[in-house]
């Protein structure tokens, strides 16, 4: 399969600051919202709804993946390819998972990206995996935890706030993560600032309510 490299995603990640969006220290909780990290981050993105404009994870979806999800009208998936041997290789590895698919939201008029990372854990809860992502940042704080069942399918969300030296401030981020047969899928989802992570969130709700194995 085809993919985006590593190396090609360097300047970008440098920018959005995609692969700080997790972190050391372990909260547990929800906001008032019942939503990791607070209710009140979403500000006019709340009550919004993305239009669905496909699925990604089956054959021919841009990236082949253990689970299947929908995707927000515009959006752009397309897989991760990784050079294990090139100097950027720790770059899409983040705990337990590697970088497998960025999904683009700049055709629907923002600056981030939907990442879906892969592990090969297969004995490891949704909650490890997930603890294990967020751990593997030094620069995030603020991390909440909540459980939820989508279908059948058990899924973890962690809400954080993450300190870009980039951009010189902090903005909101966002993962979620599930249990397969083959390992741990978290979907993680940053933005530029936080405009553009709250503006993107329906998105990632949608990600969210509609994730189911295979």
């Amino acid at each position: 399969m085809v993919g985006r490299t590593v190396r090609g995603l360097v300047p970008v990640l440098l920018v959005a600051g995609a692969l700080t969006g997790c972190s050391s220290g372990s909260g547990d909780g929800t906001g008032a919202d019942g939503r990791p990290g607070g209710g009140a981050a979403t500000g006019s993105a709340a009550g919004r709804t993305a239009a669905k404009g496909g699925a990604v994870g089956g054959a021919g979806s841009g990236c082949e993946l253990r689970v299947t999800f929908d995707v927000a009208k515009h959006w752009k998936a397309k897989a991760v390819a990784v050079d294990t041997d090139s100097e950027f290789a720790a770059l899409a590895r983040q705990g337990p998972v590697s970088m497998v698919c960025e999904i683009d939201a700049k055709p629907a008029g923002h600056i981030g990206f939907l990442r879906v990372w892969q592990g090969d854990g297969k004995g490891s809860t949704p909650r490890q995996a997930l603890e294990g992502f967020v751990k593997a940042d030094e620069n995030a704080s603020k991390i909440t935890y909540a459980r939820t069942t989508v279908g059948k399918l058990s899924v973890v969300e962690a809400g954080y706030t993450v300190h870009s030296k980039i951009m010189d401030e902090s903005r909101p981020a966002r993962a979620f993560a599930v249990a397969t047969p083959d390992g741990p899928v978290v979907v993680h989802l940053g933005g530029l600032d936080s405009q553009e992570h709250r503006g993107m969130l329906p998105a990632y709700e949608l990600a969210k309510r509609s994730v189911r194995l295979g």
